[in-house]
């Protein structure tokens, strides 16, 4: 849209399918969005709109809310859905605080998909071999992408805590600082975003996808909550003495009774499972534990004042508007039903039949199918168009045979 059109406040429409819109660019019959395909409005959010500092020409970019023409939000938006958590929260007089922890490869450029990704080549000329997990070296000659990556996220507001190499090849991690769960939705969008945008002008590929290297730990997005009183804004999780309260067990009791149904919400593609399915400190089950990194449900270490529940299921790759939104209206069932949890797990342990989660997309889309549960807190709009989309997604990927067929079965089969 041009900045004049923007300024003078034109309403920019789009069509409501676009929300339905797959991965490979096609949609689901109409029937999921309206039959007559009809629009609706793009309303920018005043607080979300930014120049984008990378880019040579000037540009903005606006974070919008979908609203139908008669000004009722879109049941089909995420970053709606997140809304609608947040608004259940506050008829409680709670606040939900919320930080994430995205993980993310930066590789060379991959012009073959038949080929694997590639770390850059670094200031020796060598590339990574996967021996740098939290290491100070610099010889990957990645500096300069990530000084722009530094001065790009002061430009637009990002406030990042903690920067890391993580234990992948080529793979790192940022902590956004914690704060309102729609200003970190909002944040971990753009910085995806930025990162993409920065590493073109710099000759590399950064990728989000979950588990992109073959034997090599996958791509997260952990989730970590805590809820506050509006009034006081004393967390609820811990009492006077410092001790975990009910809500704090409740909200874990409703994580343990959603996580199944909602997983394919935080796992959204066939490449999630490849995550989970190798866990690498990815747990694909919904266990709670202290400081346990085989838990799907971690709390950690922390004062009383900062006590949390660290959700691991969500993978980069994740949408972070209904992985948080779906995180928290979990969180939130327990509270209203008073769900006890399972005891918690230490060391190493098996995980129970009736905590473990589905492992393909296609088992995960069954479970989310047959889940009223989901209907309820999401809407039958919005659980049927997801549904809709993602089996599109899968019967594509069923459409290719993977080299791994042609390697192994065409000799064997």
């Amino acid at each position: 849209m041009t900045a004049e059109g923007f300024l003078e406040g034109r309403r920019l429409q789009m069509a409501r399918g676009v929300l339905l819109q797959c991965i490979m660019g096609g949609y689901p019959p109409a029937k999921f969005y309206g039959s007559d395909d009809g629009d609706l409005a793009l309303v920018a959010d005043p607080a979300q709109i930014h120049r984008l500092p990378w880019s040579d020409e000037p540009r903005a970019l606006a974070i919008c809310d979908a609203v139908e023409l008669d000004g009722v939000p879109s049941g089909l938006s995420s970053r709606g859905q997140l809304k609608a958590v947040l608004a259940r929260y506050a008829e409680r007089g709670l606040a939900p605080v919320v930080a994430t922890e995205l993980e993310f490869f930066v590789f060379a450029p991959n012009t073959d998909p038949a080929q694997p990704f590639l770390p850059p080549l670094g200031k020796d000329g060598r590339r990574e071999m996967g021996h740098s997990a939290f290491s100070v070296s610099s010889n990957n000659g990645l500096r300069p992408f990530f000084n722009e990556v530094y001065r790009c996220m002061a430009a637009l507001g990002l406030p990042r805590d903690t920067f890391m190499h993580e234990m992948g090849v080529s793979q790192f991690e940022i902590n956004l600082l914690h704060g309102d769960p729609l200003l970190l939705a909002d944040q971990t969008f753009l910085f995806k975003h930025l990162l993409k945008e920065v590493a073109l002008k710099h000759g590399l590929s950064v990728v989000c996808m979950a588990k992109p290297l073959a034997h090599t730990p996958g791509s997260s997005m952990h989730i970590h909550q805590s809820l506050v009183e509006i009034t006081s804004g004393r967390n609820v999780f811990s009492d006077e003495q410092g001790a975990p309260t009910d809500t704090f067990h409740h909200f874990i009791g409703g994580l343990q009774a959603c996580l199944a149904d909602f997983t394919v919400l935080f796992a959204p593609h066939v490449n999630s499972y490849q995550r989970l399915c190798h866990p690498y400190a990815s747990p694909n089950n919904a266990c709670w534990s202290e400081d346990n990194r085989a838990a799907g449900l971690r709390i950690p270490a922390s004062s009383p004042v900062a006590r949390r529940v660290e959700n691991r299921l969500p993978g980069a790759d994740a949408n972070p508007y209904l992985a948080i939104a779906a995180s928290l209206a979990a969180g939130l069932h327990g509270i209203e039903r008073q769900i006890v949890p399972a005891a918690a797990i230490q060391g190493e342990f098996e995980v129970p039949e009736h905590l473990s989660l589905p492992c393909t997309l296609h088992a995960a889309l069954e479970r989310l199918k047959r889940s009223a549960l989901a209907r309820e807190l999401f809407g039958q709009e919005f659980i049927e168009g997801y549904i809709a989309t993602k089996t599109l997604e899968l019967t594509d990927f069923f459409d290719e045979i993977t080299p791994w067929e042609r390697r192994v079965l065409a000799a064997q089969a």
